[in-house]
């Protein structure tokens, strides 16, 4: 809608300086065109915006002018207030900053909108961690943080998970990410990853590094877990599924005159797919690798003369 893209304009001048119409215009995914457009509206509504011409023209907004947050929709408040995860902000030391800046948030928003926000704000609640994961230990992560933001280097003693384990690193600190309520800096030489509460000592000196102007840490983390997937499994099993049964990844569907299918999917390791196919009970049969078939087949026998007894070994 045209009065959103117009606060968006407004915003993006507010908080970025000085842009040309063609950066607005591929910021916003409009044309041009449009962007003109939107400038002499805002300037007919009393919008103090100036136009630079020239190499190093763009346009902006007059020194010291602020606006209110009155151009939030309800989907946008609710969006601003569910996005605020207290566990992380308080593991960064940020808790009360992020406490401060909702407040001032809600005081800005229009009445109706204040309900939406204080709606989403007390009937969802993000809790990132997995159900059976302990909570890791991180001692490091605000001088990890500190190092980030100030682009200084880090010396750690880090624990990895093949030998040698415990190595000497010398850390340029790209960006923080936090997955599955598990904390990663991203670091360069590289760059590489690695988990924060597996640094072991940490020693920050005034060393600067000059972070890459073209490093995304987005882009790198999307393509990390891609690549992390892609080494993770690196075999294949044939399984047929009993209907019903799906499994993720799975490909080459084949659904059989009794209504099982045959699919392909990608395993981790043996012993991993082992356990994982366990679980699914009579739902699944193993067809290949032989190896995975030959292991799970020993242990249902196993189990079956386990069981076969009436009474539980021991028992009066």
């Amino acid at each position: 809608m045209k009065s959103s893209r117009l606060v968006s304009v407004l915003l993006l001048l507010q908080t970025r300086g000085r842009m040309t119409a063609a950066q607005l215009a591929e910021e916003l995914e409009v044309s041009v065109r449009t962007i003109y457009r939107d400038v002499e509206a805002l300037s007919a509504a009393g919008v103090p915006l100036y136009g630079d011409a020239g190499h190093a023209g763009g346009y902006r907004l007059l020194d010291g002018y602020r606006t209110r947050l009155t151009g939030l929709t309800a989907d946008e408040a609710e969006a601003l207030f569910l996005a605020g995860v207290p566990g992380p902000a308080a593991q960064l030391g940020l808790g009360s900053v992020l406490t401060a800046a909702q407040l001032k948030v809600r005081a800005a928003l229009p009445s109706e909108l204040r309900v939406h926000a204080d709606r989403i704000s007390g009937r969802f609640h993000l809790d990132a961690p997995a159900w059976y994961a302990d909570a890791d230990e991180t001692p490091y992560l605000l001088a990890v943080a500190d190092a980030v933001w100030n682009s200084r280097v880090l010396h750690v003693l880090y624990r990895r998970w093949r030998e040698p384990t415990d190595v000497e690193r010398r850390l340029e600190p790209y960006g923080l990410v936090l997955k599955a309520g598990r904390w990663y800096v991203v670091a360069g030489p590289g760059p590489r990853t690695y988990r924060v509460d597996q640094i072991l000592q940490l020693a920050a000196d005034d060393e600067e590094f000059n972070r890459p102007d073209d490093f995304d840490l987005a882009a790198y983390w999307t393509a990390y877990q891609r690549d992390f997937h892609d080494r993770l499994y690196r075999g294949k099993a044939v399984v047929r599924l009993a209907p019903g049964v799906t499994l993720a990844r799975a490909a080459d569907h084949r659904t059989e005159k009794d209504d099982w299918t045959t699919v392909t999917v990608p395993i981790e390791s043996v012993e991993h797919a082992h356990g994982e196919f366990l679980r699914l009970g009579t739902g699944v049969e193993v067809l290949a690798p032989a190896e995975l078939r030959d292991r799970i087949a020993r242990t249902v026998a196993e189990l079956a003369r386990t069981y076969g007894n009436s009474r539980p070994s021991g028992g009066d």
